[in-house]
């Protein structure tokens, strides 16, 4: 499996531009950090932590510990391969022309084995000390992240976002499975949650960032179907969280007041949705992705601090 894995990367083209890397380049060990990605980590892990927390059970610490360490793991090798498979890509754009391999500071088969062996080492990891289940999701998601979202979707269909999005969701659902080594109702919704919010992150992203995705040929949505469409689907997509991110309420995950605060932090973020529709500036995209990125944050937040009051009173 690993040679057929090896095998569909390599055979990557389009690359040909890329400035010449010097055989003899020595990358940093913040190269190598950079290369996990860990903006995007710091997300898994926190999402991961909130699914193990959340999880009907118990858990010991050094499992806990282990299953973190795993994910992070898998986290940054998607992104290490994300990082050498879109070197080309990187070149063009602004936002990440300095990374490790296009800034000529890494040879790309580094980056590729470097990813490779996070894979080996988190699935591993995963089925020794964890358990079956989690290690399976952790595999889904690592795979999704480099085969369907970045080499399948991004390149080709706007919709990468939409679908690619997946991989960013399952986070929490491997952290749930650490715990119950299974998957539930609530563990889905919490995935579900991630998912829908995905899209208008990006999309706001996309909107006061669009000649970087231009340059790079990548078909966002502002560039394909135009401004005024991807700020109706941003509406759309902000509304339709919102009944997800109280559905944990109803289930009996979180508590009411929780529920309610969360659902007046998706208010908002529909306002931001609204403020946007009506806007033809770049100031409204940009501060609504940053409060998205806020948003989310919160709520998971949240959903932490139901849990351990819940445990309070359950103690008293």
């Amino acid at each position: 499996m690993i040679k057929q894995v090896i095998k569909t990367l390599t055979t990557h083209k389009g690359t040909e531009n890329l400035v010449l890397i010097k055989s003899e380049a020595k990358p940093s060990i913040l190269d190598y950090a950079i290369l996990l990605k860990p903006r995007v980590m710091s997300l898994v892990l926190f999402t991961s932590i909130v699914g193990i927390v959340m999880a009907p059970g118990s858990i010991d610490m050094v499992t806990a510990l282990a299953a973190i360490i795993c994910i992070g793991m898998g986290a940054g090798a998607s992104g290490a391969i994300n990082m050498w498979y879109e070197r080309d890509l990187d070149e063009k754009m602004e936002r990440t022309r300095e990374r490790p391999i296009p800034a000529g500071r890494m040879n790309p088969n580094s980056a590729l084995l470097f990813g490779i062996t996070l894979i080996i080492l988190s699935i591993t990891a995963m089925v020794l000390f964890v358990n079956t289940v989690a290690a399976i999701l952790l595999a889904v998601t690592i795979f999704y992240y480099i085969f369907i979202y970045t080499v399948w979707l991004k390149r080709r269909t706007p919709q990468n976002i939409v679908i690619g999005g997946g991989s960013g969701a399952l986070p929490p659902m491997i952290g749930w499975a650490a715990v119950s080594g299974n998957i539930s109702l609530d563990a889905f919704l919490l995935f579900a949650i991630i998912f829908m919010w995905t899209p208008p992150h990006f999309w706001a992203l996309a909107l006061y960032n669009s000649s970087d995705y231009e340059k790079a040929g990548i078909p966002m949505m502002p560039t394909i179907l135009g401004v005024e469409e991807t700020k109706k689907l941003m509406l759309v997509y902000t509304i339709l969280l919102w009944p997800l991110t109280i559905s944990p309420t109803f289930t009996g995950l979180i508590a009411i007041p929780s529920g309610v605060i969360i659902g007046l932090l998706g208010l908002w973020f529909i306002r931001h949705a609204i403020k946007v529709k009506n806007c033809n500036e770049h100031d409204e995209p940009r501060a609504m992705f940053k409060y998205s990125i806020l948003h989310l944050f919160l709520i998971f937040v949240i959903f932490l601090a139901d849990r351990s009051i819940q445990a309070y009173l359950q103690a008293v």
